[in-house]
């Protein structure tokens, strides 16, 4: 896999939909990144609540951007990789922020290891006011493990190659909640993903109105779509990680809640 280029183009795609009160911070974290080859997509769903506001605030630094009604986050995230001409791809979510230098590693690690499709690093978990409450257990996966459940890959620290885009794209528009971790199934086909320990690249924010905690239960059952279109087992691990997290959601819930709640007051 080659770059055409000495420093390759980044495309970062924000899928948004009424999230004035983060979006400015994660606008910010994409504009202040250290790299100079960025390519940045906002995809607006029509939002009414100001966020059209911010938006135009830094429509200079955006290379393009999008308000218009849509079919949810996984329809903006294609709509905005299909305006994408970067060689290197990601999104961040309109409430998650990167730290600085994160492209910049991202960019040097796989321009360094030219087989990798795709690299991911810690992340942080963050409250409302941007205060870390924990950290994302990330660990180093593969296509087989994932498939058993063992996923362990922040979402908002991916890089993957736009190549790999074109051959496995676009996300499947009928997950809600595990399109990211379809298209990883999908892309380790192709070629290998890799951890990158030590480097907390991106923020994955917790609060009342995220997916995480309002609509948790809607992850696993979509993971086992994934599993069992792959072939595998009814008796697996996938299966039994499934029936446990269903007995402990309501703990896991009020424990999340509790975390990140504490720090908002």
């Amino acid at each position: 896999m080659k770059f055409e280029c000495a420093l390759p183009l980044v495309t970062i795609v924000t899928p948004s939909f009424n999230q004035a009160k983060y979006l400015e911070r994660t606008i910010i974290s994409v504009i202040e990144q250290d790299y100079p080859n960025i390519e940045y997509i906002i995809i607006d769903g029509g939002s009414t609540d100001g966020s059209l506001d911010i938006i135009k605030k830094y429509e200079n630094h955006l290379a393009l951007w999008v308000s218009e009604p849509d079919k949810g986050q996984t329809d903006a995230i294609n709509k905005g990789f299909g305006l994408a001409h970067g060689h290197i791809l990601a999104w961040l979510n309109s409430d998650d922020t990167y730290n600085p230098g994160a492209v910049r590693e991202a960019v040097d690690f796989l321009m360094n290891h030219p087989d990798v499709g795709l690299v991911y690093s810690d992340a942080y978990f963050i409250n409302a006011n941007d205060e870390v409450i924990g950290t994302f257990p990330a660990a180093q996966t593969d296509r087989s493990r994932m498939l058993r459940g063992y996923v362990h890959v922040p979402q908002q620290t991916t890089f993957f190659l736009a190549e790999l885009w074109k051959k496995i794209g676009p996300l499947d528009p009928s997950f809600f909640f595990a399109m990211d971790y379809d298209l990883w199934v999908r892309l380790t086909k192709h070629a290998p993903m890799v951890y990158y320990p030590g480097k907390f690249w991106a923020n994955f924010r917790l609060h009342d109105d995220g997916k995480t905690i309002a609509a948790d239960d809607r992850c696993w059952p979509e993971m086992l779509r994934v599993h069992r279109r792959e072939g595998g087992s009814w008796f697996s691990v996938i299966q039994f990680k499934y029936y446990l997290r269903r007995l402990l959601a309501p703990y896991i819930n009020r424990k999340r809640k509790a975390l990140f709640g504490a720090k908002t007051n």
